[in-house]
C-alpha cells in the first residue's frame, strides 16, 4: 500500500473561495482530504527578496490592514467549515518573511500560541500538524514547536536548524536512510519539494509526480493555490495537472489519501508508514557516525 498527503500552503483571509473551490472539487468530491496549511494571522505585506508583495497577497489593497486574521473572511471560514474534507494545519502565525528562520524558542513559542488562539477563533478544532513559512526552522522554533505539536511538515531537515539533543537522532534516521523520523512523540515528514509548481516544466509534472508516488511509501505532495492565479489569470494548463493527479489517485487501489491526522491516529492498514517512522529509537550508537552529516 502506498500513501499521499496532499498540503496545500498559504490559505488566509485573503484567500478567494472561489480558487480553493476551483481546484479542490475534484478532490473533495472523490473523498480524498485536503491539508490546508493555513496563517491564522496574515501579514498583508510581507515581500520576497525581490521586493514584490508574496503570491498568497493577490487581494490586497492599498487600504488593506497589516495584519488580517482569518475571522475577517467570514465566507472563507464558512465555506471551510462547510467542507470537512479541508483540514486546518497552522502555518505560522503572520507568514513574514522567513518567520521562523531565527527565533527563539520563547519567541516562537509565542507566535504558535496566538496562532492556534485565532485559527480556534475561527471554529477549527486544534492543529496537530505545524508547518512554518518557507519550510525554514531555527533550533530554538523546532523545539517549540515539537512541544506543541505531534506531526512537522517540513522539505529537508539541516544538522545546524536542529537541536542538539536531537542530532543522535537525526543520524539514526540518514544511517536508516528513512525520509521521515520521530523526536520523542513528534513526526518529522520531509516532502520532496513543490513538484506541483508553476516554476516546473508543465510537460513533465504529471510523470514526476506519479514516479514519486510509486517509489514512496509516503509522499507529502506540496502545492500552493495561488500559483494557479498568479497575476490575476487562471492557468487552466496548470489546474488541468492538478486534476490529472486527482484522477490518479482515484485509479490506483493501491494509493490512499491521507489528512496528517491519519498518521497519528493509525489508520493507515500495513504497518508500514509506521515501521518507517519509528524503525530506529534514540540512542542507537551508531549515530554518532553521522552527527556531522548534512541533508534531508
Amino acid at each position: 500500500m502506498r500513501y499521499v498527503i496532499i498540503r496545500d500552503d498559504d490559505t488566509n483571509a485573503l484567500t478567494p473561495v472561489e480558487c480553493l473551490e476551483r481546484l479542490y472539487r475534484p478532490f473533495l468530491d472523490r473523498g480524498f482530504p485536503v491539508n490546508l496549511a493555513t496563517i491564522p494571522l496574515v501579514s498583508t505585506t510581507t515581500k520576497v527578496p525581490g521586493g514584490t508583495l508574496e503570491g498568497f497577497l493577490m487581494r490586497a489593497r492599498s487600504e488593506t490592514p497589516s495584519d488580517l486574521p482569518l475571522t475577517a473572511n467570514p465566507q472563507l471560514v464558512s465555506y471551510l467549515r462547510e467542507n470537512p474534507g479541508y483540514r486546518i494545519v497552522q502555518h505560522g502565525l503572520r507568514h513574514d518573511y522567513l518567520e521562523f528562520d531565527t527565533l527563539s524558542y520563547r519567541a516562537a513559542e509565542q507566535r504558535i500560541v496566538q496562532g492556534a488562539q485565532l485559527l480556534a477563533a475561527a471554529g477549527f478544532p486544534p492543529a496537530r500538524t505545524f508547518v512554518a513559512p518557507y519550510d525554514k526552522f531555527s533550533p530554538g522554533s523546532f523545539r517549540a514547536v515539537a512541544e506543541h505539536f505531534q506531526i512537522i511538515s517540513t522539505g529537508w531537515f539541516e544538522l545546524r536548524r536542529l537541536p542538539i539533543e536531537w542530532w543522535p537522532r537525526y543520524a539514526v534516521k540518514k544511517i536508516a536512510g528513512t525520509s521521515h523520523w520521530r523526536v520523542g512523540g513528534t513526526f518529522l515528514l520531509s516532502h520532496p519539494g513543490c513538484l506541483l509548481s508553476c516554476q516546473r516544466d508543465y510537460d513533465a509534472m504529471l510523470a514526476t509526480v506519479i514516479r514519486q508516488l510509486e517509489h514512496n511509501t509516503l509522499t507529502v505532495l506540496v502545492t500552493h493555490w495561488w500559483e494557479y492565479f498568479r497575476g490575476n489569470t487562471i492557468d487552466e494548463r496548470f489546474i488541468a495537472i492538478l486534476h490529472a493527479v486527482a484522477g490518479y489517485l482515484a485509479s490506483q487501489p493501491d494509493l490512499k489519501v491521507l489528512a496528517f491526522d491519519e498518521v497519528l491516529d493509525g489508520n493507515l492498514g500495513p504497518e508500514s508508514i509506521r515501521r518507517d517512522l519509528l524503525a530506529t529509537r534514540p540512542g542507537d550508537k551508531a549515530a554518532t557516525a553521522m552527527v556531522h552529516a548534512g541533508g534531508r
